[in-house]
């Protein structure tokens, strides 16, 4: 390009960057120049505001709360007797049934007590049998079948222990479920106490939370709610509120007690987080405005109230503060117009002017 060629393009630059200067200038002289057209046209003394027209809504209290899910049942599980572990027959994740046989103790000793017991008690039985017999002839007196029948009571009751102590050396599951922990060995002394096994149900699992005063006044027992576990945050359960406490704890909240059906397809865990998900529709509708709407604060129960394009102050009566928006118990009815902006400049009886035009 030639050197003439390049001063009529640098030329040309210029005077189209000169021009859109002028259309910006020219555009804001015009929009300064309409806002004091605006503020010309508005009445004398009248303050610009903005409102808002007073509205019934069906109220939904919707609210979610946080817990942790528990085991259906839990069971430390401890010895009843003293002896040595011999054989242990579950491993921790096996699944038991109530009843089923864990572990055994060595049952040499009590073996040899339940067979004498077990003798005792078959002379104590044959003596009060021959006693018996005797007395129908008058050969032994009333005291005497007495104390054959006290001793075949007590030989009884000891053979009945004897059983007990036998039987306690197999270490049987008392609730279905699964073994979490094993806290024992072959060879380990077991004594009263000792804890063997820890077996968890979670068959079902109870979804522990904790509401507030207004929020628990809904729930009831029985009703059923959506759950969610954190670890599947895009599937939905079902549960079952199972108990709702009738006494706050120290925090001022109401524990609530959930329970979800736990089957193979979905394997919850005990300690896994969840959340319930609380949906109820009040019947009445309530009066709502902005919480914005308010002279200072909610507290005050002050609002302004355009009537005939004039400011007046009234005395209102809130309710719940409903995030944003605050419900109205006294003092409004429907389709009045409130001012939501702008009463840091007004005092009663103020002439006004309503920017927003959709009211």
């Amino acid at each position: 390009m030639t050197k003439k060629g390049k001063n009529i393009t640098i030329v040309t630059v210029l005077v189209v960057l000169f021009l859109a200067i002028i259309v910006v200038v020219l555009n804001h002289n015009k929009k300064v120049n309409q806002e004091k057209i605006d503020i010309a046209s508005q009445p004398v003394g009248s303050v610009n505001v903005e409102a808002h027209k007073v509205v019934e809504k069906q109220l939904t209290m919707n609210y979610d709360a946080n817990g942790v899910f528990l085991a259906n049942k839990q069971l430390d599980f401890s010895s009843e007797i003293s002896g040595r572990i011999v054989d242990i027959l579950v491993e921790e994740g096996d699944f038991v049934k109530e009843g089923q046989v864990m572990a055994t103790i060595k049952s040499d000793k009590l073996s040899v007590e339940l067979a004498n017991a077990q003798e005792v008690y078959n002379k104590a039985l044959k003596d009060k049998e021959r006693f018996e017999n005797s007395f129908k002839n008058g050969g032994v007196t009333q005291q005497q079948l007495d104390q054959a029948t006290l001793a075949l009571e007590n030989a009884s009751a000891q053979l009945e222990q004897a059983k007990i102590k036998y039987n306690d050396t197999k270490i049987k599951a008392s609730i279905t479920g699964y073994v979490n922990k094993r806290y024992i060995e072959p060879g380990t002394y077991a004594s009263p106490g000792t804890p063997l096994f820890e077996l968890v149900d979670i068959s079902k699992l109870k979804l522990k939370v904790a509401v507030n005063e207004s929020q628990v006044a809904n729930i009831k027992v029985g009703e059923t709610v959506k759950v969610k576990a954190s670890i599947l945050p895009d599937k939905e359960f079902t549960g079952k509120v199972s108990f709702v406490a009738y006494k706050a704890d120290q925090s001022l909240n109401f524990p609530i007690e959930v329970e979800v059906d736990n089957n193979n397809t979905v394997n919850l865990k005990a300690g896994m987080y969840g959340t319930v998900e609380f949906n109820y529709n009040e019947g009445d509708k309530k009066l709502i405005i902005p919480r914005t709407a308010f002279v200072g604060s909610v507290n005050n129960n002050k609002v302004f109230v355009i009537e005939n394009g004039i400011a007046k102050m009234k005395d209102v009566v809130s309710g719940r503060i409903l995030g944003e928006e605050v419900e109205v118990l006294k003092g409004l009815k429907t389709n009045d117009i409130v001012v939501i902006t702008g009463q840091i400049n007004l005092t009663d009886g103020t002439n006004v002017t309503i920017l927003n035009k959709t009211i």
